[in-house]
Order: C-alpha cells, then structure tokens, then sequence
C-alpha cells in the first residue's frame, strides 16, 4: 500500500471506530410519532519542538486498553441499548400504520429511554478509553483509537480548540492503520470536510510514522509529508477498497 493509501486509511480509522460494532445512534430511528400538540483573539505561536517518536509498547497498550472488561462491557451493554430503541422505533411505526396510536407513542417513549441509555453508555466508555490512551500522551498529541466517528470528531475539535488557545502550531493525531468500508466513508465525508473546513486545517502524513496525522494549525505545510486537503482525502476515501476497524 502507497504511503497515501496508507494515510487514508489511517483518517478513516480515526474517525470510524469499529464499524462493525457501531452503536445503533448512528442511524436514524426508522419512525417516531408525531408528539401530540404543539473566534476571539489567538496568543502568538509557540515554536514547535517536535515530540519524540512514541514508544511501540504504548501502542500495544492502546490495544490492551480495548480489551478492557469495563470498556468491553460499556460498549456491549450499549449496543444492546441500540437494539432495543430500534426494535421499539420500528414495532411503533406498525402499531401506527394499523392505527393504534396509543400504543405508538407508547412504543416511542421506551424507544428514547433506550436511546438515552446507550448515549450515556458509549459516553462513558469513550471517556474511560480516552483517558486510558492518553495518560502518557505528549502535550501536542492525542490518540484516537477506540472512539467512534461522533466520538472522535468531538474530541479532536477540543483539542484543536485548546492547542490553539494555547499558542501551539500543530497538533498530532494518533489513529493507527485503520482500514474503511463504503458505509463508513457515507459518514466521514460531512465529518472530515467540516473539521478541516472550521479550523483551515492542513493534514501532513509524520513521515516517521505513517499512523500519525500531524495538523498544522495555522493552516500552513511545514514540508514534513505529504500534505492532504479535505477534498483529497475524500476521494482516496472514496476509491479504496480496505474494511474498517479502529485497532
């Protein structure tokens, strides 16, 4: 696989989490009744002194961490969650299509209990994984593994967010080598183009570590790899062939 194929990949991963696990949330409910009734100033730029390369023990780590009963148990606890909201979203839309209304909005009801649930738990087992990862993160960088997309969207827009409000010039995103399927890249095309687009980001492959993505926050290439605007990485998205999972 070219370097290329190879970022791409990696953008994918960052923002996919594991697809085949992905919670039920990231789908609209196939039916819900109808209720009855009614950029402040930034501080100047640190020089950037880059962070040494990350040990490879701290990627294994990463991937220990995934096995965690608790994260485990968090994730599976709220796919179940998903199943739930959307077996009740859908046996609402038929007691509404054979007029049995009551029951419908019955059905709804327990449909958003569920969906609150699983909300609460992926957030959790996302703060859980988060945390874990980047315990001995750099100050310039954060790991992503084990997020899903709406997960890892949020947590590198605060972060991009909080580098900046700090001076610094870029920001290192650790995603792996992270393969995508069709269904994934539907998702991440709005997600990706509207991250680089809010913050005029330029992506640059760390040309020592293909799992890394290094940001340049002022929207400036430093010349350190292969500079990728969000346009391209759609279309790469678009033409490769690999699965997706966050690993």
């Amino acid at each position: 696989m070219s370097i290329l194929g190879q970022i791409f990949g990696a953008i994918i991963k960052l923002l996919c989490g594991e697809q085949q696990q992905q919670p039920a949330t990231e789908q609209q409910p196939p039916y819900k009744p109808p209720s009855p009734g009614p950029q402040q100033g930034r501080p100047p730029e640190k020089p950037h002194v880059p962070s040494p390369p990350r040990p490879h023990g701290l990627v294994n780590q990463n991937q220990i961490n995934q096995q965690n009963q608790h994260y485990v148990s968090l994730r599976d606890r709220a796919r179940e969650e998903g199943a739930q909201m959307a077996k009740c979203f859908e046996e609402s839309k038929a007691a509404y299509a054979r007029g049995d209304r009551a029951l419908a909005k019955e059905l709804s009801v327990k449909g958003h209990g569920h969906e609150a649930e699983m909300e609460r738990l992926n957030a959790q087992a996302s703060e859980w994984i988060f945390f874990e990862n980047n315990k001995d993160s750099q100050p310039d960088e954060i790991d992503l593994h084990g997020l899903y997309v709406k997960e890892a969207i949020s947590y590198t827009d605060r972060a991009i967010q909080k580098a900046r409000g700090q001076g610094n010039s870029e920001i290192r995103l650790i995603v792996g080598k992270g393969l995508h399927s069709p269904h994934g890249v539907a998702k991440l095309e709005p997600a990706i183009k509207d991250l680089m687009q809010k913050h005029g980001l330029i992506a640059e492959l760390d040309p020592r570590n293909s799992g890394v993505l290094i940001v340049d926050l002022d929207g400036q290439s430093k010349g350190r790899g292969p500079v990728l605007s969000s346009d391209e990485i759609l279309s790469k998205l678009k033409s490769s062939q690999e699965g997706c999972i966050i690993m």
